[in-house]
């Protein structure tokens, strides 16, 4: 009997400008593509590659949780792989950056014995870096989901970068919220300010979907941030306040060791 077999793929952040050449083979060979990729622009894209692409969109909706959403997409994609099928999942940006539905598929079809991976893509961040010009291994760069962020009071440096995902839905525990609320955010700024000046510039960032397309950048005060043009697909980027200081007790230590030897 034919064994399934299962492919994670992202398309990138500009769909087909940065959709891999490895990405676009699995897309080509599967029996079946399932896709998260948001747009009638990205589908198209897909369908020129693949004419079998089923979408996995119409799965969400606004009066069901988004934790029943993803185990229905991985009970989708499972459910062709145990048929046999060759299947290829895409998913919007990076299938490993938030997209809890493409880990746990690959996890689950090992589980059961099925080949599986997932291929890496480009994802938001490396948009970040290249749109914003920084590079995280000079000035530091920590990120994190900013409902985490903020319910779990995470201990970060302020003397390096801070990368806040998913800001619109900062504070939602229900998994219900699609869009974002100024009170939500107004929280998100007062957390921020308990480390930052309240007129520290921050910058709330869109990736470019589209070849031709510019990333939407607003740069505003800290304390403002409540009035930001925020969607779904928004970033926040805190620059670092001060630089960081050598620390005496690690120099010493450097010294020691060096002497020692």
């Amino acid at each position: 009997m034919a064994r399934g077999s299962l492919v994670v793929v992202g398309t990138g952040i500009k769909i087909a400008n940065q959709c891999t050449i490895e990405a676009r083979y699995h897309i080509e060979s599967a029996d079946i593509v399932f896709e998260v990729v948001g747009d009638r622009l990205a589908q198209s894209f897909l369908l020129s590659l693949n004419q079998n692409v089923v979408s996995l969109q119409h799965l969400y909706g606004r009066d069901r949780a988004r934790s029943d959403t993803y185990e229905s997409m991985i009970e989708t994609i499972l459910g062709a792989v145990r048929a046999g099928k060759r299947v290829c999942a895409a998913f919007y940006g990076h299938p490993g950056v938030y997209v809890y539905p493409s880990h746990e598929s690959v996890r689950r079809a090992r589980e059961e014995g099925f080949e599986a991976e997932m291929l890496p893509a480009v994802s938001a961040d490396a948009c970040i870096f290249a749109d914003l010009g920084f590079d995280p291994g000079w000035l530091g760069c920590q990120s994190f989901e900013a409902t985490d962020f903020v319910i779990n009071a995470r201990k970060f440096d302020p003397t390096a970068v801070l990368i806040l995902w998913q800001i619109a839905l900062v504070g939602d525990r229900t998994l219900r919220v699609f869009e974002s609320d100024p009170r939500r955010i107004a929280l998100l700024a007062e957390v921020l300010m308990e480390d930052y000046p309240a007129d520290h510039q921050v910058k709330v960032y869109g990736a470019a979907t589209l070849p031709i397309g510019e990333p939407q950048v607003q740069t505003l005060p800290l304390s403002r941030l409540a009035e930001a043009e925020i969607t779904q697909e928004s970033t926040l980027i805190v620059p670092p306040v001060g630089e960081a200081k050598a620390s005496p007790q690690r120099l010493a230590l450097i010294e020691a060791r060096l002497a020692a030897a």
